[in-house]
């Protein structure tokens, strides 16, 4: 079983994480922040990890915080959890739809860290959460799994359905790129390392 337990504590925020990225999608999430673990539970549904994330902030200040070092958290957690990367088929994509929106990811866990991100604009709040915060949720993820991941909102305005069908995609793109492949004998790269 490929798992991670991490624990973050700063002056902002206390981040427990716990994946299994073989799982079956269960999770349990608490941010604090409930738009926010609603789109932490579409991760782990669409990708078959199993998260659990329980996160105490300074939410009276906003969310930023408690929202960033989860995000910090949930990408080491992945990074730990695929150990050497051996055996990994490596790279995946996913075109996922919800109502008007259509989204494209791809993925790389290539062991660098890049972030291409393109939405539209859309109002800045979804009950208490600041959709400013998508991008940096995925800046944050990718600077600690150390991956490659292209985001694109390809069509729709709503909100909600602008950044759920993103988590959804991303999730689904993940899944493809953890899955073992009898094909891949080692670490699928030529440098012999990820």
């Amino acid at each position: 079983m490929r798992t991670a337990r991490v624990e973050r504590k700063t002056k902002e925020s206390e981040v427990l994480v716990e994946l299994n990225i073989d799982g079956t999608g269960t999770t349990s999430i608490s941010t604090g922040e409930p738009f926010f673990d609603h789109m932490l539970e579409q991760l782990g549904k669409h990708s078959g990890f199993d998260i659990t994330v329980k996160t105490v902030g300074d939410i009276s200040v906003d969310s930023h915080h408690s929202v960033e070092d989860t995000s910090l958290a949930l990408g080491q957690a992945i990074k730990e959890a695929l150990g050497d990367k051996a055996g990994i088929r490596r790279f995946g994509d996913a075109l996922v739809p919800l109502d008007e929106v259509l989204v494209q990811v791809a993925v790389d866990l290539s062991g660098r860290p890049y972030l291409v991100h393109h939405q539209p604009q859309i109002v800045e709040l979804i009950g208490t959460f600041d959709t400013t915060l998508g991008k940096h949720i995925w800046e944050s993820i990718v600077a600690q799994a150390q991956i490659a991941l292209h985001v694109r909102v390809l069509e729709g305005s709503n909100a909600h359905h602008v950044l759920e069908a993103q988590f959804k995609a991303v999730a689904r793109a993940l899944k493809d790129a953890v899955s073992l492949d009898k094909q891949v004998k080692g670490i699928p790269s030529t440098k012999g390392t990820l």
